[in-house]
């Protein structure tokens, strides 16, 4: 296959069943240049009000950061895993990885990204009819993916993928409601059937990893952590866990936008503090209960342990009011992030931040509910091997969890 570079991209924005013309991108002189419709500039939608404003006229963004692209287009690609299905599928198409651009990528997505975002022209791979999806096979394939094999499933697992992110092998899927039928989650919905995203482990992961993830959704609902639903899918050979997609409500598209995409922000060097996220929160959603989310989000990662804060796994969402909100958690699981330290600063503090550093950033925020989130928070954390229970942990896993978020007394 010959490669031709995509030099175009028409954008569009395909939020809550109507579609907008925003745009154009182009690259120039390895340049990357963008363009906002009229028209669109009219609309007064503002999918990315910080470093892409409204405003006429041809813009560059930093080409320092995300390869050259403006963070809300950034969040369209998929990184780890996506990024690595995409790699091994052009490259058995004779084309290689570090030939593609910035717009290619984002042309392989097309309409199938997540949020709202749509590029036109598209090469993504056409998704296969009603097509019934084996768990159990799919994680065997991308254990083997992983291993560098198994050329012929990448069309599937790319397909399967949803340009999804996230470094761990995923799938997003149609899911009915009694949770017994998985199909392909490109198509148009099928009747009974919602959006949703469903993970396997890695070779790195605990082999109770699903069940582990799904302990711990359990642990942050009771905590007052607000979550899409979640489901622990049990085959004969292994538990996979899934949540519910929230950039979909039904099959009309939503908006969304990460933290780090917002502000451009790598999300591969820890360097914001949940001081800074609380603000940007006010000052984006301007309501006081988006900014409690966050704090709950706050204390249940560091109380219990989830080290992977990074500004990814922070997002918000434009509502059908044009309104931007703090979207549900994610990605919440046991877990260590760099050297050990949590990816996100509390009140400046990486290492080992605590309870201190939680009711000091409360108070800088003048909130008042705040000692009541910390508290209840604290309260599930205490509760993780009832929840780990429910989720069929496995007890080892229990107790290593355990006596790192509550000392060894809570494994006695």
């Amino acid at each position: 296959m010959t490669y031709k570079p995509t030099e175009l991209l028409n954008v569009y924005l395909d939020a809550r069943k109507q579609r907008h013309k925003v745009g154009r991108l182009a690259l120039k002189d390895r340049q990357i240049l963008f363009e906002y419709d009229p028209a669109f500039i009219a609309s007064g939608i503002e999918i990315s009000p910080i470093k892409l404003p409204l405003c006429p006229g041809v813009v560059i963004p930093d080409a320092t950061i995300y390869e050259g692209l403006f963070g809300v287009f950034n969040d369209s690609l998929p990184d780890g895993w996506g990024r690595l299905l995409l790699d091994r599928t052009v490259e058995t198409q004779g084309i290689h990885r570090r030939q593609l651009n910035p717009l290619d990528r984002l042309a392989y997505v097309g309409r199938h990204g997540m949020g709202a975002l749509s590029y036109e022209p598209e090469l993504s791979i056409p998704s296969s009819a009603e097509a019934v999806v084996s768990l159990d096979k799919l994680a065997e394939e991308s254990a083997i993916v992983l291993d560098g094999e198994g050329e012929e499933v990448f069309d599937e697992l790319l397909r399967l993928n949803g340009s999804s992110a996230g470094a761990r092998p995923k799938i997003v899927a149609q899911v009915s409601a009694d949770k017994k039928r998985i199909i392909h989650g490109q198509q148009s919905l099928q009747g009974g059937f919602t959006h949703w995203m469903i993970k396997f482990p890695s070779s790195q992961d605990a082999g109770d990893m699903g069940a582990i993830e799904y302990g711990y959704s359990l642990m942050a609902r009771s905590a007052g952590v607000v979550m899409p639903d979640t489901h622990l899918f049990r085959t004969k050979k292994n538990k996979y866990f899934g949540t519910k997609r929230f950039d979909r409500d039904g099959d009309t598209r939503i908006h969304m936008h990460s933290l780090g995409g917002l502000l451009h922000v790598d999300h591969r060097t820890p360097s914001l503090d949940y001081d800074a996220v609380l603000s940007v929160t006010f000052g984006l959603t301007r309501n006081i209960l988006d900014v409690e989310k966050v704090y709950a989000l706050a204390c249940f990662n560091v109380l219990a342990h989830n080290r992977d804060d990074h500004v990814k796994n922070f997002s918000f969402l434009l509502n059908a009011n044009q309104e931007w909100i703090f979207a549900p958690a994610y990605d919440l699981v046991f877990s260590y992030g760099p050297g050990g330290e949590q990816s996100m600063l509390v009140m400046h503090k990486g290492k080992n931040p605590g309870t201190a550093e939680l009711h000091d950033l409360g108070k800088k925020h003048n909130l008042k509910a705040a000692p009541d989130i910390l508290a209840r928070v604290q309260r599930a954390v205490r509760r993780w091997p009832e929840y780990a229970k429910k989720a069929s942990v496995s007890p080892k896993s229990t107790r290593d969890i355990a006596r790192t978020i509550n000392g060894p007394a809570a494994v006695c």
